[in-house]
Parts: C-alpha cells; structure tokens; sequence
C-alpha cells in the first residue's frame, strides 16, 4: 500500500474539493439561487446524498468557496517579496501582483459580486476569521518598515489596499466593453495607485 504524502488530500477533503469545484462553475454561470443541490451533486459527478455527507447545505457551500477559494494565501508572500525603493514603486509593483494574480483567476471576483449582490456580505465573518491572522501581519511590517506612510494603523491599510485592488477590477470589469475602455490610457492603473497614493488634488503651494 502506498503512503500518502504529507500534503495529499484525504479522500474526504478531496470530495470536498470536487463539490466546491463543481459549485463555483454553476454559481457563477446560474447565480446562487437558482442553482440547485442536485445541480451540484451532478455537476461533482455525485449522488445527492453524498454532498450531504460534507455540506449540511447550499449555504455552507457557498461559505466554504468564499473561504477555501480565497487566492490571499498565494498573493502574500508575492506582496511582501514586491520591490521598490519608494514606496510609490512598492505599492505599484504589489498592487500589479496582485491585480495580475486576481485577473487569472476571475472566478473569485465575481464570486465575490455574488455575495455582495445576493447575501449583502453575510459571509464575510467567516472569511476575514480565515484570513485576517495572516493578512494583517504583512501590513503591519509594511507600515513598522515604510516610514513615509501617513497611515499608521494596519487594519485600515489593509483595507484601503483590498478596496482599491477591487474598485479597479470591478471597474475594469464594467468598462471592458465600452468607449471608456477605448479612451483609457495604456498606464491606467499607475494611474490609479498614484490616486490611491496621493488622491486627486495637487498638493498647496
């Protein structure tokens, strides 16, 4: 009999896999609501009451894609291994990371509108439970290591930097197919770091 390797999913938690798998095509393509257990189930290649062994629900569904499926453990150490002397060229070049990372797998944003949309972020506790003992500790080095920051809190420039990465997908998203796109520098989004960085005003004399 072979060993299993360390990080080697045990059959249950690959099952589990293959049902947020086959739920994460369906919501986006359907909308959470009118996708059905059975649609999963069949989707996953499953009987019905084999979701049931590992989901209670369709909402407990959702709520492990919304955590499970989070990109957050892949895209931080990219941030914190970002370069740049200035800390303009280290937010451009994180932020780039992370846009980057988040456009490969577009998924994840529009899972993220579904939530937004359809349980007005009821699912977000769970998600920042999951994330935030990771994610905090990566701004807290940024803000102890880049001294020119005005903000000295990390929560709120975590959550700064979170709402200016979705904003900009978000509008990219809308804009994609319109003659905004079409008049959009080709550097837009040094564009909009620089706003984040320094908002829209020229500094007094």
């Amino acid at each position: 009999m072979t060993a299993k390797t360390k990080d080697a999913p045990t059959k249950g938690e690959a099952t589990r896999l293959t049902i947020e798998d086959a739920a994460i095509e369906l919501f986006i393509e359907q909308g959470y609501h009118a996708t059905s257990m059975r649609q999963i189930a069949d989707k996953a290649g499953l009987a019905l009451g084999g979701i049931y062994n590992h989901f209670k629900s369709k909402d407990e569904i959702f709520e492990a894609v919304i955590v499970d499926k989070h990109p957050y453990k892949k895209l931080l150490p990219l941030i914190q291994q970002a370069e740049g002397e200035t800390l303009k060229e280290f937010l451009g070049n994180a932020t780039r990371i992370v846009i980057d990372e988040l456009s490969s797998q577009p998924y994840y944003i529009k899972l993220m509108l579904i939530e937004i949309a359809e349980f007005n972020g009821a699912h977000g506790a769970a998600f920042i439970k999951e994330a935030a003992p990771q994610m905090l500790p990566v701004f807290e080095k940024i803000v102890k290591t880049r001294k020119e920051l005005r903000v000295t809190h990390p929560a709120v420039l975590m959550r700064s930097f979170i709402g200016m990465v979705l904003s900009y997908m978000i509008t990219e998203i809308i804009i994609s197919n319109s003659i905004l796109n079409k008049v959009m520098p080709k550097n837009s989004l040094d564009a909009y770091v620089d706003i984040y960085m320094h908002g829209i005003l020229k500094e007094s004399a």
